[in-house]
């Protein structure tokens, strides 16, 4: 057929030209595919190859595609391969398609020790970029709850109890669940164990001690991290993905007030009962275990808890579970604003969200244990 693309070989000189004519679009991808395929055989044989698209009559960014990696393909000892006849209509095309695929290309030939360096470097470095955009979100949020305590009409009361709903009375069955098998397996570990010295008992005073101080909030706020903290991201992403942040600042409202700071207080308020209700779960399993594995009567095992524990070791684990609700909350809503207009990209804040949320959680029940024990608690 007379409109089927070509790719016909010309010698102009010393110079051999490769002259492009016809359609080259992706309804005839087949044809192009091959004709490019046996052009980037000549890669090698001749330093002075030029493309020719003056005859090209359309040209779309697969056709583009294919005669940018054409170039490169013949590109060879650092002379470059070039493209003449290119019209104005389709030149900022090409550009475009070079542009937008020459990044992987360099990001993969960096794969060496000073590129590995380098990444390393860069991610010291945005360590520092990472916790101001914690603090200033922080500062966002106490700045947007300042005004709605000022004026308690803008505050979005059925929009936090239905986050409430989402984050808590929908997550109680998992973290239920999750805290009772951690507290029959601490159980079950520490009798397993105690009993080679003959202090089965001993076993409350650990399981008391370690659910309601370190593993009962920690273990609910990492579910809370991966499952709640996920999701606002996930969220928030959309909305800024399909502009509706934007749509919200047009119209007059403040996206922190509308949409950040109800979450911020679910959380808040959630992760609290959650941790209650966990370590309600823990005690239970593991008093389930020690009576039916360790032959600890139930009525003992109260006993020995009662005289184990205090209202201190109830109370630090309270304290923590709404510092950590905000450190979730905070990093939750900070990467899914940083997302960009890809899926890619929101996967990638997805991710980043729940690693992050679970690092910071870990790091500040650390620094609670350090400051528990600096005031004698």
């Amino acid at each position: 057929m007379s409109g089927d693309p070509k790719l016909e070989r010309t010698a102009r000189g010393s110079a051999l030209a490769l002259c492009a004519a016809g359609p080259w679009t992706a309804s005839f991808a087949p044809l192009l595919e091959r004709m490019v395929a046996d052009a980037e055989k000549l890669a090698g044989s001749r330093p002075d190859i030029l493309i020719d698209v003056s005859q090209v009559s359309k040209l779309d960014t697969f056709g583009a595609w294919l005669i940018e990696r054409l170039r490169r393909s013949l590109t060879q000892g650092g002379i470059e391969t070039k493209i003449a006849g290119l019209s104005e209509n389709y030149s900022s095309l090409v550009d475009e398609v070079r542009q937008v695929k020459s990044a992987p290309a360099a990001a993969a030939s960096s794969v060496t020790i000073t590129g590995m360096l380098d990444q390393v470097g860069r991610s010291v470095a945005g360590v520092g970029g990472t916790i101001a955009g914690l603090i200033d979100m922080l500062g966002a949020v106490l700045a947007a709850g300042a005004r709605v305590f000022v004026q308690p009409r803008s505050f979005r009361l059925t929009s936090t109890v239905h986050h409430l709903e989402q984050v808590c009375w929908r997550a109680v069955p998992i973290i239920v669940l999750i805290t009772f098998l951690i507290g029959c397996i601490i159980s079950q570990q520490g009798i397993f164990h105690f009993r080679r010295f003959g202090a089965d008992i001993f076993v409350v005073d650990m399981l008391g001690v370690l659910v309601l101080r370190e593993i009962g909030v920690l273990l609910v706020a990492i579910m809370i991290a991966g499952r709640s903290g996920s999701a606002y991201t996930a969220e928030l992403g959309s909305m800024k993905m399909r502009e509706e942040i934007d749509a919200l600042r047009t119209m007059g409202f403040d996206p922190i007030e509308v949409l950040i700071l109800p979450r911020m207080l679910a959380l808040v308020i959630a992760l609290p009962i959650l941790a209650f209700l966990g370590d309600m779960a823990a005690l239970y399993g593991g008093g389930l275990v020690a009576w039916l594995y360790g032959g600890v009567d139930p009525e003992a095992f109260l006993l020995r808890l009662r005289d184990a524990i205090s209202i201190d070791h109830f109370t630090v684990g309270l304290i923590k579970a709404p510092v950590m609700a905000a450190v979730i909350g905070i990093v939750a809503c900070v990467e899914g604003l940083a997302v960009e207009g890809s899926a890619e990209s929101l996967g990638r804040h997805t991710t980043a969200s729940v690693v992050k949320g679970i690092f910071f959680v870990i790091v500040m029940d650390g620094l609670f244990a350090i400051f528990f024990a600096s005031i004698g608690m």
